[in-house]
């Protein structure tokens, strides 16, 4: 019998590559049409992945538990199994390796709006699977942080630093976030009902960043975030206050443990970090010929 998974958000990062995924893997694939009832498109669904983010941060307090009590209602009227791409929002400014027992305690407000979003979830008797993972990689460079931010000066020859060169950082190349999803979905049935699961991915510094991508740019030089334009714009502009808000962890040496990921799945490949480094390069980016300005 074939499998169906309905996608939410499918135009985003998460749908995006879910949707491929489930799809390569014979899945039959719905994406939501936000202009319908999400419980009547719900209905006949094996799982849920909930790819719905509101963009920039947009009233994460109003929207976040609206979305959960739409997917909740939706999943428990149709018995589906939810996935829900999990963040390191939850653990605070405590650093080290981050594991599904790291207790959970925050003083931002996006990260408490996701710890509760999760404590709904659980408390809900609905299935569900937090893979929880670092800052997203696209290789189709869909407004992802290493594109939009990292490399948005590659073509002069610079890396953006949003905080310490040396701080070990937590990243998710999502075509591989979305293959352990759909691992993980073949095999619901033995998991618990809410499971919580950090995807390890691959963790890094911006300085190995540096040397994983001067083989292909050619020299590159560093240059800061314009944390005091965010600053500036703090008071007019609700994106700039967000990501004031979570600057710390970018000084923050943190990454996600494998250890849970590598007992439910064993034979999960990541693609290799010499790939992931440079799947964000723009297209037109001159290969080996990048001058620093």
């Amino acid at each position: 019998m074939t499998k169906t998974v309905l996608i939410l958000g499918s135009t985003g990062k998460i749908g995006t590559h879910s949707a491929q995924a489930f799809a390569a893997n014979g899945w039959n694939v719905r994406k939501y049409d936000r202009a319908t009832d999400l419980t009547q498109a719900a209905m006949g669904v094996d799982v849920i992945v909930n790819g719905l983010n509101p963009p920039a941060y947009k009233n994460w307090a109003e929207n976040i538990p609206k979305i959960t009590r739409d997917v909740i209602k939706a999943a428990k009227a149709s018995g589906a199994t939810v996935i829900i791409p999990g963040n390191v929002y939850n653990f605070g400014d405590n650093a080290g390796v981050w594991d599904e027992n790291t207790p959970q305690k925050t003083r931002t407000k996006k990260g408490n709006i996701r710890i509760e979003m999760e404590r709904t979830f659980r408390e809900s008797g609905v299935p569900t699977i937090v893979l929880r993972a670092g800052n997203f990689i696209d290789p189709e460079r869909n407004d992802d942080v290493m594109s939009v931010v990292l490399m948005r000066n590659i073509a002069k020859g610079k890396l953006t630093m949003m905080g310490r060169a040396g701080a070990t950082q937590a990243y998710c190349f999502l075509p591989d976030w979305a293959r352990a999803a759909v691992a993980l979905a073949n095999k619901r049935t033995e998991l618990a009902k809410f499971e919580d699961i950090p995807f390890p991915g691959h963790s890094f510094t911006m300085e190995e960043l540096k040397e994983g991508l001067e083989a292909t740019t050619g020299p590159l030089k560093f240059e800061g975030f314009p944390w005091w334009m965010m600053a500036a714009l703090a008071p007019f502009w609700e994106l700039a206050r967000e990501l004031r808000e979570m600057r710390y962890l970018w000084n923050l040496d943190h990454q996600l443990s494998g250890k849970k990921f590598a007992k439910l799945l064993p034979d999960f490949d990541v693609t290799p970090l010499a790939t992931v480094m440079i799947a964000g390069l723009p297209d037109d980016t001159p290969q080996g010929q990048a001058q620093p300005a």
